[in-house]
């Protein structure tokens, strides 16, 4: 008994030794970090102090400790920053889908400020500006060197008052200027049209309203076509389409998946990720879809996309897009301002990130620049010389009435489809895989 008396004792007293031997390296280095972090922050007030004091004009604290906080987000990635209590404010009121500004949605990339999109009837998109474009100056103002929210504030001004961006495009071989006056941007979430027997759901944010938007004008279009029988399939666009709110990602793409996990997203501590799973219930009873993205196709825009086509719900057609698989959350801070910092990464449902990826498209189909010159003027246009055309032909008396309606209706949808690759290629390359689609189903 005494023996093992002893043995239990040798080998507490080996325990503590080796314990104390690991842990005191881990203690002092402990205790290392946290000297060297009160030496830096002794640091801060330091150069703050030697600011208020010295510098050749009175500075304003605040600012420079807005600046400071601004400077530490700004440096872990493009999209954390800190919100003064205006900005935060101007943040919530874009979710909820009006606010004042030029209308498009940016990014910091190198020291440059880069457009990621224009947001469709604003006026930077009659304007001009495109998806891609450095914008390098404001009103004769170098942008180059400036914070994401210092080159915003540049851009902010009173509703109807004139600014002159100067960009430099790829292709372009100078830099030129374009003149926006500033606006209320009143961002209609969803828009729809009918293209034969197709919905085409134009989607161009994801605000507070975009799944309520969708879903009604759905609605109305299965109502104009005379019932879901009649659907054969649906386009949902989402180029040009920043992002906004992960639930409403999240939304629209269950409203055509019956099953399955839809996205997660994973942060530093990867037991505190979320899984979102579909509910029962497609808002089109399984018709096929297509599914539109570009580069300028972000974040919530993606989540979309990735989903429907991981989980071969949707063809996904037209070029890679923006590549932003980060989320932010919103932390409100004291004074009313607040704080937006990447917290974790999102993931497609096959478990891939698209962060600097993008969502590759199934069918790649780029959109070839509009060239009004190329357009031949009216009275040039002769009508085509066709066997029916000529003097004394033949009339075919072989079908009824009815059967040549049908073959005059299918000529003027061709005619229709033909005039629409004019204006919007990828679209009309969207809606032939469609039909095709439909075709193969007995549609």
């Amino acid at each position: 008994m005494k023996k093992y008396l002893a043995a239990v004792c040798a080998g507490v007293l080996f325990g503590t030794m080796v314990s104390t031997q690991w842990a005191g390296p881990l203690l002092a280095q402990e205790q290392d970090t946290n000297e060297s972090l009160y030496e830096q922050l002794d640091l801060f007030g330091d150069v703050f102090e030697r600011i208020r004091s010295q510098y050749v004009t009175e500075a304003d604290s605040g600012e420079l400790i807005d600046a400071a906080i601004n400077g530490m987000l700004n440096s872990l990635d493009p999209h954390s920053s800190y919100l003064p209590p205006e900005e935060f404010e101007d943040m919530r009121v874009q979710t909820r889908g009006a606010f004042g500004g030029l209308g498009i949605e940016i990014t910091q990339q190198e020291g440059y400020v880069r457009v990621i999109t224009p947001i469709d009837d604003t006026p930077a998109f009659h304007a001009g500006v495109q998806p891609g474009d450095l914008i390098t100056g404001v009103d004769g103002v170098s942008l180059l060197g400036l914070t994401l929210p210092d080159a915003v504030d540049l851009m902010r001004g009173p509703v109807g008052s004139e600014i002159i961006i100067t960009v430099l495009r790829e292709g372009v071989a100078e830099p030129f200027d374009l003149s926006i006056i500033r606006d209320t941007i009143r961002i209609r979430a969803v828009r729809s049209r009918i293209e034969g027997n197709i919905a085409v759901m134009r989607v161009t944010t994801f605000n507070e309203q975009t799944y309520d938007n969708l879903a009604a004008q759905l609605e109305e279009a299965i109502a104009e076509l005379g019932g879901i029988e009649n659907l054969q399939g649906i386009v949902l666009d989402l180029r040009n389409n920043p992002g906004g709110l992960l639930l409403q990602a999240i939304s629209v793409s269950d409203a055509f998946l019956d099953r399955g996990e839809i996205v997660s997203t994973r942060g530093r501590d990867e037991t505190e990720g979320e899984r979102h799973n579909a509910t029962t219930g497609d808002l089109i009873q399984g018709r096929p879809m297509v599914v539109l993205i570009n580069g300028g196709s972000a974040s919530a825009s993606e989540i979309v996309a990735g989903a429907l086509q991981d989980h071969n719900r949707a063809v996904i057609v037209g070029e890679r897009s923006f590549g932003k698989g980060s989320v932010q959350s919103l932390i409100p801070l004291r004074g009313n301002g607040a704080m937006r910092l990447t917290t974790a990464l999102y993931y497609t449902p096959s478990g891939r990130s698209i962060q600097a990826l993008g969502v590759a498209p199934d069918i790649v189909v780029h959109q070839p620049p509009r060239n009004e010159e190329a357009i031949a003027p009216e009275e040039d246009a002769r009508p085509q010389r066709t066997e029916s055309s000529l003097r004394g032909s033949l009339r075919n008396d072989n079908i009824t009435d009815d059967e040549r309606r049908q073959v005059e209706e299918e000529e003027r949808a061709a005619e229709e489809v033909a005039q629409l690759r004019t204006e919007d290629y990828q679209l009309a390359y969207a809606l032939d895989i469609l039909r095709g689609l439909a075709a193969m189903n007995g549609r």
